[in-house]
């Protein structure tokens, strides 16, 4: 194969790559501004079902958000994890804006098995924030 030939095999792939990274990586998620408890935070918003599940798992320090929002269509009873989660985090649980309790969920290295942090009542809203 001649030098040519080469340098072109090697660029288009070079632009293939390129072209599928933009489509396939995941999107950067923009995060909110919300006050609680007299404090701003940005905090990334998980409004439907796959953010919802996702929720902070994977993530690790350093990030640029300090939490994240987990707003469902209805009140409800929920129990929160810490599967694949490597973040510290404190637990608001919201009904219609107005704090109904609070817990903690450590990371998994700390728990080593996964913990669980449930509700105290019925909630529409929850926001985790990262202990820094």
């Amino acid at each position: 194969m001649t030098n040519k030939k080469k340098l072109i095999l090697i660029s288009l792939s070079a632009v293939i790559i390129c072209v599928s990274g933009f489509f396939l990586w995941p999107k950067k998620q923009k995060c909110s501004n919300f006050k609680l408890e007299g404090k701003n935070y940005c905090l990334l918003v998980a409004d439907n079902q796959k953010t919802r599940e996702k929720g902070l798992m994977s993530y690790k320090k350093p990030v640029d958000f300090d939490g994240m929002i987990f707003i469902f269509p209805e009140k409800r009873l929920l129990t929160f994890w810490n599967y694949d989660t490597h973040l510290d985090l404190d637990l608001y649980w919201l009904e219609d804006g107005r704090l109904i309790g609070k817990s903690y969920l450590p990371s998994i290295e700390k728990s080593i098995q996964p913990a669980l942090a449930e509700s105290p009542r019925a909630v529409n809203r929850v926001i985790e924030l990262i202990r820094r």
